[in-house]
């Protein structure tokens, strides 16, 4: 098929280049991102065979792979950015296209621009387009600290479509609290779990990982652009030395992806009419047969923590796109950040390592260099190489992103052929009903190891994390190694963990898991349900016992009683302890000083960038709490303000002095109300007002939430004390008992909408209530006419 009898608004790639440079190069020139990429641009601009200038001046539109300088949330660009990267390289081609794009964060970034955009240009949305992307990494590092450092900044004028960062799943609270941030350790837990399916000993397995990487190192070696060149054998790769030290098991640093790079790649795509009226030789031309894009499950949802069948299952269906089988492809780059995201693939598609196709073209991730989210453009400029050194053949393009969570797949060949669509979004229908495990957010009890890793930092210090399975109901957890079980790390570290069998306890800090419930309470005690007492005592909440009364003073006034970690820590154990004392029957929570019952969250704390974690029972051990059994008052003397509202919502009442000011003022510094508020709020207001208190940070004076009934007594600016206390005294003049069984019907019923069904409830607390002796001196004081005398039982 020819161009001539193709539509005129078939996509083509017409032109594809790459630049680099070593900070020991002789030639070295310090280049920035942006010049780098424009250096890739131009070549690719020249490989077209048609004049550069007029290549340029077609492009409307241009596409950017983002940096990991601007990849995530408060990443670091030590030597400045442009703020608009793709108008940035494109003014320096001499294009000025109307439409720009900055691409989501991911390594499928390359592969999914040319496949959205090749559609865009079959569709006719487009003409001609540039994509490229570019990292200085290598130039960073080198010259961060330089005397006469150079300035990257850059201000470029007009639009920008920013995707944003797309790592929707990809960073979780539940990864977050437990250290599994880093690529190195979530893919060394799908490595383990592959070698625990495998039954491989360790050694076998690492043996395993050599082998396949070597070809690799090979190809890397002879790369002009690599940023590691240098050729390695199976056994050096996987051999643990002071230069290849372990990173995270089973990984020593050669396996690991190399981000110390300078490097970009551009590619041009056009339809075959602009192609044609730019004079491209059609020996220049290269055409997308099949492409695929998906989206795994995330990390802890899927089935099988050792496959990746989403990406076999995109790389089939672009087989099938092309109309071609596996055996027709003579070129291969699968993305090889690390060896799992080799071996999954060809596992699923039946390749092997020795294939004598060879799986990269590039050199892989650690030898080539990864060039942050843009590995794949050099991968797509290698392969259309390729595509015209070798007519007629077929090679493909495998691109991942995140955690083996994105999988992008192009199919390519110099044989003219029609844009065909793929069914990518079926592929994600199905991905999206696979079955998943359930997850233990908080794992306490027996459980087994499912997979697992070590981490290592330069000093030493060791930090082993385990996916794991509790015994009582096979739920999926998430959880480190207890502080001090070194016979449990040293497991992880040498032996072979999976299916063996743990103990795991959770914290506010996230869940621990030992060799054994004895480890466990030797190394982390179980906090006993009791007041500290002796000199020390709290450092930042006093404590109060009057009676059967309990008063709980948040002490911080100097942060507005803001809460941090040791604050919260406190506050839970004071109320492990009130709701286990059989003596005391009603609590009450205030904050010291007559400002603010309670800021919230410390930002200044979290601002300062030390580690924010809240006890399992919430903000100050009551937002999360599970079985509030007996009755807590705020008095709110103050501002309760976002997380402090969240406390006072969290009570059973909430006597307010007139100057108390509520509100969930979270969205105003970027948060949401995550401590119950936005659950709260609208059941204790009309939902119309909490809505606007919620989405505006609305303060709601203390006579308005009396008149909506959020508080039920307003008292004089000063008494929210006193206040609270006399509320109290009428509460401890009631059985305990009854006012004990009486909130847990409460409970039961809260979520049973009809009233004729609640009331009907057959609670078995109402039971134990007519066996109790609270019931008879009830009533026998009733007939003496005398006050009772309450028993609590």
């Amino acid at each position: 098929m020819t161009s001539a009898v193709l539509d005129p608004r078939t996509p083509v790639l017409i032109g594809v280049g790459q630049a680099s440079e070593r900070v020991d190069d002789p030639d070295y020139r310090g280049l920035s991102p942006v010049e780098l990429a424009a250096d890739a641009a131009r070549a690719a601009l020249t490989d077209t065979g048609a004049d550069p200038a007029a290549v340029a001046a077609a492009i409307d539109t241009v596409a950017g792979i983002r940096q990991f300088e601007i990849s995530t949330p408060g990443a670091r660009a030590p030597l400045g950015r442009s703020d608009n990267y793709p108008r940035s390289v494109a003014q320096r081609v001499g294009a000025w296209p109307g439409r720009a794009i900055l691409e989501v964060a991911g390594g499928q970034g390359p592969q999914h621009l040319v496949t959205e955009l090749a559609g865009t240009i079959a569709a006719g949305g487009c003409e001609a387009a540039l994509l490229f992307g570019s990292e200085a990494i290598s130039t960073a590092r080198h010259l961060a600290d330089a005397p006469d450092r150079p300035d990257f900044t850059e201000h470029v004028d007009g639009d920008l479509e920013d995707r944003g960062y797309g790592l929707r799943g990809l960073i979780t609270r539940q990864q977050t609290t437990h250290g599994l941030i880093g690529a190195p350790v979530q893919y060394a837990l799908l490595e383990n779990a592959r070698r625990a399916r495998l039954q491989q000993s360790r050694e076998e397995y690492a043996r395993g990982m050599g082998e396949l990487f070597a070809p690799f190192t090979r190809v890397a070696a002879g790369h002009p652009h690599a940023a590691a060149p240098i050729a390695r054998d199976a056994v050096e790769l996987v051999t643990v030395t002071e230069r290849n030290r372990m990173i995270a098991d089973p990984y020593p640093r050669y396996l690991v992806a190399r981000d110390q790079v300078n490097q970009g790649a551009a590619v041009v795509l056009t339809s075959v009419a602009v192609a044609d009226r730019l004079g491209v030789p059609p020996e220049q031309r290269v055409f997308l047969h099949g492409h695929a894009d998906v989206r795994e499950r995330n990390l802890l949802e899927r089935a099988d923590l050792s496959t990746y069948p989403a990406a076999v299952l995109a790389t089939t269906h672009a087989l099938e796109v092309a109309g071609i089988g596996l055996a027709d492809l003579a070129t291969f780059d699968l993305y090889s950040c690390f060896p799992i995201a080799v071996s999954a693939v060809a596992d699923g598609l039946g390749l092997t390592p020795d294939d004598p196709r060879g799986l990269t073209l590039v050199g892989g991730l650690p030898f080539f260099g990864g060039a942050g989210n843009n590995y794949s453009m050099h991968a797509i400029a290698e392969t259309v190489q390729h595509m015209r050194d070798r007519p007629g053949t077929y090679g493909v393009v495998g691109a991942n992103g995140g955690i083996l969570s994105k999988y992008s797949v192009g199919i390519y060949s110099s044989t003219p052929t029609p844009w065909r669509t793929d069914a990518s979004d079926r592929l994600q229908a199905e991905i999206d009903a696979w079955p998943a495990p359930e997850p233990a957010v908080h794992a306490d009890g027996g459980a087994t190891i499912e997979t697992w890793t070590v981490s290592y930092g330069r000093g030493g210090a060791r930090t082993g994390i385990v996916v794991g399975r509790l015994d009582a109901d096979d739920r999926r957890f998430l959880a480190q190694v207890v502080e001090g079980d070194d016979e449990l790390l040293d497991l992880l570290a040498t032996g072979d963990p999976a299916g063996t069998g743990v103990y795991a306890r959770s914290f506010g800090t996230g869940n621990r898991v030992a060799t054994s419930r004895d480890r466990m309470d030797a190394l982390r005690p179980p906090r006993p349900a009791a007041f500290r007492t002796g000199p020390t005592g709290y450092e930042h909440v006093l404590v109060r016992r009057d009676g059967h009364l309990l008063e709980v003073t948040i002490n911080r006034p100097e942060s507005r009683n803001s809460l941090h970690p040791p604050a919260n820590e406190e506050l839970d154990e004071v109320f492990d302890a009130y709701f286990a004392d059989p003596e005391l029957w009603v609590a009450i929570i205030t904050g010291s000083g007559d400002k603010a019952f309670s800021a919230g969250n410390d930002l200044i704390w979290t601002a300062a960038g030390k580690p924010m974690w809240v006890p399992k029972n919430g903000f100050a051990g009551l937002t999360r709490r599970p079985a509030m059994t007996k009755p807590v008052i705020a008095a709110a003397n103050g501002f309760a303000m976002g997380g402090g509202c969240e406390i006072a919502l969290a009570c059973h009442l909430i006597v307010a002095d007139e100057t108390a000011r509520f509100a969930l003022s979270e969205v105003r510094v970027g948060l949401v109300a995550g401590e119950g508020g936005l659950a709260r709020l609208p059941r204790a207001l009309p939902r119309a007002l909490a809505t606007e208190m919620i989405l505006t940070g609305r303060r709601l004076t203390a006579q308005e939430a009396l008149a909506h009934g959020m508080v039920s007594r307003v008292v004089p600016a000063g008494t929210a004390l006193a206040g609270a206390r006399e509320l109290a005294a009428e509460i401890l003049a009631s059985s305990p008992t009854s006012v004990r069984t009486s909130l847990q019907i409460m409970a039961e019923t809260d979520g049973i909408p009809d009233t004729v069904e609640a009331a009907a409830h057959p609670s078995p607390a109402l039971d134990d209530l007519l066996v109790s002796a609270d019931v008879a001196e009830g009533v026998a004081a009733f007939a003496e006419k005398r006050h009772p005398r309450w028993h609590n039982r």
